[in-house]
């Protein structure tokens, strides 16, 4: 049996979990809504203020889409109770972020500021111009924007400028310098 999957996920207080007919599974919270197709193999079952995921048999893809779907669904219950936040630091001269709008603009050190259109579920604030924080309630969606921020730019190892998460260690390299004698 799947260790992660035979875990119960306790329901906190304020949210509704429901699973409809065509197996798709709505989390209710204070922060918002979110839903999820799960396969149809696969069982949820509500009661007593938890949820259960529960596999038919002992398959291999029973029991990866078992583990799957219980941390999907308690990845779920975490967003529309307390969110998900991702910070993100830009190191170089130059380097800033700004809102405009809809829109996060970045001066990276390219001929041209960085438009990047902010997508519907995400918020994105600059509490200085070389931080930006990116939060949400679907996990994914917030680690997917980060991500492609981070991709604009992402950290180079001589100099240690780009945009990096906050605490991310930057391997270092040697310039030209440490070759000669």
């Amino acid at each position: 049996m799947s260790r992660i999957g035979k875990k119960p996920i306790p329901m906190p207080y304020g949210v509704k979990v429901s699973v409809d007919k065509a197996n798709i599974v709505t989390v209710e919270g204070p922060k918002g809504k979110l839903t999820l197709q799960v396969s149809p193999r696969i069982k949820i079952v509500v009661e007593d203020g938890q949820v259960r995921v529960e596999r038919p048999t002992d398959l291999k893809m029973d029991k990866a889409l078992h583990g799957l779907y219980r941390s999907l669904i308690n990845n779920m219950i975490i967003g529309v109770t307390q969110g998900y936040k991702k910070e993100l630091e830009m190191v170089g001269v130059g380097y800033k972020a700004q809102l405009k709008g809809k829109e996060l603009v970045l001066e990276v050190g390219y001929s041209h500021p960085v438009v990047y259109p902010i997508p519907e579920g995400v918020n994105i604030q600059t509490p200085k111009p070389t931080q930006i924080v990116v939060e949400g309630i679907d996990k994914q969606k917030v680690g997917q924007v980060a991500a492609e921020i981070r991709k604009i730019r992402p950290p180079e190892p001589y100099k240690g400028k780009g945009i990096r998460y906050v605490g991310e260690k930057i391997r270092r390299k040697a310039g030209k310098a440490a070759g000669k004698k």
